[in-house]
């Protein structure tokens, strides 16, 4: 047996420290959704099965499979009584893919009130149970597969010692200072300061680069995709398929493009635009516009009259079935635009010689396009030309939309990789000067597959995650663990040229990514970055990589992505009064996430009370019955001795 010697060594003995991915709350102007503890302290509950706890005599931690997890929420929605008994959830991790055929825990129209059509009730993810969008006023935790076997033993402990005089319970740190401070909406809470607005930094890139000292007039392409994803758990937001093998598809579109020779002489301008919020009320791409129109240096050198077309990627992960890619092309109203671009989409297809891609238009009794980044261009101007690519045609190909649950296992590589291929040359086609491009001017426009396995790797694994090589060349990642592509808070202030701190690693490295790859180098080596370049439309890449950096000739951007509805003032954010001249902040939901001290889960062994005072009683008893002895033999004492 180990000595104990010290405090530390016997609270480690005592308790066991549970690994696990928490459900947090977040706010909007109309409340809350999410989970916290129910006040300011702890909850302290004793561990039952789900399937074992058809009714609950009091408070209790609630284990549940994944397979039960629709079941319970329902249940806890529909049964008052049952609910109050709710201590806490704990999610089991996934044992096997093949347990769960799906699982999607928000709308069956996700954000349908962004759709600029009127049939919202259509069901593009009908498999979406909505359990996400709801507030509970208890801690839920998704547990690692460790932990699940260590919440199990300890279950199972309590169902076979049920007239034990000890139970396992589990500890819940989940305290929410919005919960504490009675803020329980985001305007609230923005003006208390217990929560901070959603948001972070959406990147844009040209190629060519953008000549800012002279007028642009040529018709620009915008290829946009998006970088983060949702779930029910904060930190298990991997969004695989579910938009980052869309935006993997677009940073292997742009390296395959970057390899071709002549580009300058284009007739229109390629312009790529990744968002970040698009999860929550389309923060990045509804921010990109507002920028665009109050022309704001994070948008120089664009205009949005010059965008004759927006094509978007979405879900291309899922394409692959029997070993033949299928894609489709969901097309805004017919256009001169929407028609070349599925015109050199079928181009684009036949350059491959290989009936193993397959790219079809969308089914014309869809209510519109999907839900997409598109749709906010379209809210703001009808008459957008735009094409939303994706790997399903009436409903969602995949099963797992914003779940924790659309991880790496969930994409195919060989998908990604067409898609990446099919829009690289859909664009050399549409924005080439030659009407006639030859096959073999087609074929030199490859994805490199090596980079999509890479990437793959950086942003849906944990090994390597964004510790990988090709994320190290470019910048030093601040964390080490799982990737996660969450959206995050909105840290400090807004800029287009933000501190390098108060940007997340992922926009980070597809700002210094796209900056090379759609750069004219100049080969200046400068010994650090901290120094400007010395002319005014270089930028610095690679500074934070090894303490160099190269100086290129790029037009990239950083743009701030938070919601329109908010202002920054004095370290303070606003919300700013709703606009009936801006049909869009008017929808929109002001998402704010609550701040907390700390999150802890752990598990532990308690003597159950009614043996306590059995203990009690019997030790009152003992003292009693030894007092009463004492007098008796005292007095029995007493008299012998007055005989003798």
């Amino acid at each position: 047996m180990n000595s104990l010697e010290s405090v530390p060594d016997l609270e480690k003995l005592m308790y066991v420290a549970v690994d696990g991915y928490p459900c947090v709350r977040l706010l909007n102007l109309s409340g809350e959704i999410g989970c916290s503890n129910p006040g300011r302290d702890k909850v302290v509950a004793p561990i039952v099965r789900f399937k074992n706890a058809d009714k609950l005599a009091q408070p209790s931690t609630v284990l549940v499979s994944l397979n039960e997890v629709q079941s319970l929420f329902t249940r806890i929605l529909n049964d008052s009584t049952y609910a109050k008994n709710i201590g806490g959830v704990l999610v089991e991790s996934k044992a096997d893919q093949n347990e769960l055929n799906d699982f999607s825990p928000v709308e069956k129209f996700p954000q349908a009130e962004f759709a600029p059509y009127r049939n919202v009730h259509y069901e593009w993810n009908p498999i979406g149970n909505g359990i996400m969008l709801n507030a509970y006023n208890f801690p839920v935790f998704l547990l690692s597969q460790n932990s699940t076997s260590i919440l199990r033993e300890a279950a199972v402990k309590n169902e076979e010692a049920e007239k034990s005089y000890t139970t396992d319970v589990a500890e819940f740190n989940l305290v929410m200072q919005t919960t504490k401070a009675g803020t329980h909406d985001s305007k609230s809470c923005l003006k208390e300061g217990t929560c901070l607005p959603l948001g972070g930094y959406s990147v844009w890139s040209s190629l060519p680069p953008i000549n800012i000292s002279s007028t642009q007039s040529k018709p620009i392409i915008l290829l946009v995709a998006s970088m983060d994803s949702a779930s029910f758990f904060r930190d298990k937001s991997l969004g695989a398929d579910s938009p980052i093998s869309g935006l993997i598809a677009l940073v292997a579109a742009v390296d395959a493009l970057s390899r071709v020779d002549g580009l300058g002489d284009l007739n229109k301008q390629l312009v790529f635009l990744i968002f970040t919020g698009e999860a929550w009320g389309y923060l990045g791409s509804r921010r990109f516009l507002l920028e665009l129109d109050l022309q704001t240096d994070a948008v120089t050198g664009l205009n949005s009259t010059l965008i004759d077309m927006v094509m978007e990627v979405g879900s291309v992960g899922k394409g692959s079935s029997e070993g033949v890619n299928t894609f489709y092309a969901h097309a805004t109203m017919a256009s001169s635009a929407t028609n070349q671009t599925m015109a050199a989409l079928q181009r684009a297809q036949d350059s491959l010689n290989s009936e193993d891609v397959k790219i079809l238009p969308a089914n014309s009794s869809n209510p519109g396009i999907p839900p997409s980044s598109l749709m906010a261009f379209l809210k703001k101007n009808t008459t957008t030309a735009g094409i939303v690519f994706d790997d399903f045609n009436t409903v969602f190909a995949n099963k797992f939309y914003h779940s924790h649950l659309d991880d790496l296992s969930n994409v195919n590589s060989s998908s990604i990789e067409a898609a990446s291929t099919i829009i690289a040359r859909t664009l050399y086609i549409l924005a080439s000067k030659d009407t006639n491009i030859s096959n073999s001017t087609l074929a030199a426009i490859n994805t490199n597959v090596s980079l999509v396995e890479e990437l793959l790797g950086c942003l849906l694994s944990c090994e390597p995650g964004l510790s990988c090589d090709l994320v190290k060349n470019y910048i030093r990642p601040t964390t080490t663990s799982c990737p996660s592509n969450y959206v995050g808070v909105f840290l400090g202030e807004p800029s287009s040229a933000p501190y390098p701190g108060t940007v997340n690693d992922v926009s980070r490295f597809l700002w210094n990514f796209l900056a090379e790859k759609t750069a004219i180098s100049k080969g200046d080596v400068i010994s650090s970055c901290k120094q400007n370049c010395s002319q005014k439309d270089q930028l610095c890449v690679r500074e934070k990589a090894d303490g160099k950096g190269v100086c290129v000739t790029s037009t990239t951007r950083y743009v701030p992505a938070y919601s329109t509805r908010l202002k920054y003032e004095s370290g303070i954010w606003d919300v700013l009064p709703a606009d009936s001249s801006d049909p869009m902040g008017m929808l929109d939901p002001v998402w704010t996430e609550s701040f907390w001290d700390v999150i802890g889960l752990r598990v532990y062994t308690v003597q159950d009370t009614g043996y306590d005072h059995l203990v009690l009683a019997g030790g009152i008893a003992v003292t009693v019955s030894a007092y009463v002895a004492i007098v008796v033999a005292r007095a029995f004492i007493t008299k012998a001795l007055k005989r003798d």
